[in-house]
């Protein structure tokens, strides 16, 4: 079973930013690398830098992805969203209710919900009206070293919800595969893509992890030959 398509939502690499890899200087410019490599998604998560600055690099990121055909995500700033026309917004279990989110940036906004690695968590963001699924942390992760760890098998489990699946944590080209086989339609990836020296390769190689992995390119390509 596949997710069907979820609001733009494509099987794919979903890029996170990090302020602490990313210096100011450096964050448009690797993501634009991550994007032009085929990154899906972007999701701008800075929960340090003033106001004012978050901003300015949410509008820039949000050109950059609408260049690219691409989603941009706000973590935990439905407001900021709003103001820059993002796809939507990414909560976690402590951020506001998903309700609240949903009556500012409407229907056709994408609300993301971290799950951990709790299925009935997961049966409780789908009542709520949530457009994807994040489970997660599934190896050591720099970015939340303190994260509950998640067994793999709830990736495929998840599947029962018919919402995009996504997983988080640790992610590398070297356990992406598995991820990916396990149920993933998206791998929400940090220190495994910014992290490298050449970040649009880093994104093209985890982006050709989907092609040869990922059950819809399989049909796809069932149904040209």
């Amino acid at each position: 079973m596949t997710a069907p398509a979820c609001k733009g939502i494509r099987p794919g690499l979903y890029a996170i930013t990090d302020s602490a890899l990313m210096p100011d200087s450096r964050l448009i410019r690797d993501v634009e690398a991550a994007l032009t490599g085929g990154a899906v998604m972007v999701q701008y998560r800075d929960k340090n830098s003033p106001p004012s600055d978050r901003l300015s690099q949410a509008r820039s990121l949000q050109a950059a992805c609408r260049n690219a055909g691409a989603l941009l995500i706000i973590n935990d700033d439905p407001e900021l969203a709003l103001r820059v026309g993002a796809a939507g917004v990414h909560l976690g279990q402590g951020d506001r209710p998903l309700h609240e989110a949903r009556q500012l940036l409407g229907d056709d906004a994408i609300v993301g919900i971290t799950c951990h690695g709790d299925l009935e968590l997961a049966r409780t963001a789908d009542q709520a009206g949530a457009d994807y699924l994040a489970f997660g942390r599934f190896f050591v992760s720099g970015t939340k070293p303190t994260a509950p760890p998640a067994d793999s098998a709830v990736l495929g489990r998840a599947r029962q919800f018919g919402k995009p699946v996504t997983a988080i944590g640790g992610i590398t080209l070297n356990n992406a595969a598995q991820m990916i086989c396990a149920g993933a339609d998206l791998l929400a990836v940090v220190g495994g893509l910014f992290g490298s020296d050449d970040t649009e390769q880093r994104a093209r190689e985890f982006a050709n992890l989907f092609s040869r992995h990922h059950p819809l390119f399989h049909l796809s390509s069932v149904r040209e030959s």
